[in-house]
Parts: C-alpha cells; sequence; structure tokens
C-alpha cells in the first residue's frame, strides 16, 4: 500500500514530537552554546549516555501518556495536542518513504 500525506495525521504526529522531544530534555541540551571545538564534527559525541537516556525516557512516557490520553482521556489528548501543535505549526510536514523493518533472526535465516 502506498503512503499517501494526511494533513491531520501530519498535525499530530509534529505535535505528538514536539511535546515528547523538543519540551523534554533535549531542549537543555540544545539551549547550551555550540563547542567551538567540536561543532560540526560528527566523529565527536555531543550527547553523553546519561543524557541519551534521559531523552528517551522522556520521549517514551510522554508518548505513552498521550497515546493513553489518546484512549481513556480523549478531552485531555486534545488539550495536549493543541499545546503541540503550537510548537510544532512551522514546522515541514513528513517526508514520505516507504516504511522498512528489521528482519527478524529467523527470517534472516531462512531465505
Amino acid at each position: 500500500m502506498k503512503m499517501t500525506l494526511d494533513h491531520t495525521l501530519a498535525i499530530e504526529a509534529k505535535a505528538m514530537v514536539a511535546l515528547a522531544f523538543r519540551n523534554g530534555p533535549i531542549e537543555a541540551v540544545h539551549a547550551g552554546s555550540p563547542c567551538a571545538v567540536c561543532c560540526g564534527n560528527p566523529a565527536v559525541s555531543h550527547i553523553s549516555d546519561e543524557e541519551m537516556k534521559a531523552m528517551m525516557k522522556s520521549a517514551v512516557d510522554t508518548l505513552y501518556s498521550l497515546l493513553w490520553q489518546r484512549e481513556d482521556d480523549p478531552a485531555a489528548y486534545l488539550e495536549n495536542l493543541v499545546l503541540g501543535q503550537r510548537y510544532a505549526m512551522h514546522w515541514d510536514d513528513p517526508e514520505l518513504k516507504k516504511p522498512t523493518r528489521q528482519k527478524s533472526s529467523t527470517e534472516s535465516q531462512n531465505p
């Protein structure tokens, strides 16, 4: 099935990313001054393991809460989406790439 752009879904996705990532611990990392020595050097890690763990934990917690609200408290979910949309209003729409999935170890062994 060919993926098509659903503008409502795109708005929802951007709002969820704003709430789960942009407004999470990554903002503290982003708000600092760039490193004059390593800025732009992809060989240098710019985020510590602890920072990455905190960012991913925050994103999972927030996305879980949003998905829970979508099912169990739709009014709160919609209120949160409105907040997220304020941050993401001028973001680009998603680029439609063919979805990929990892082969399981059993699929890899059986060509």
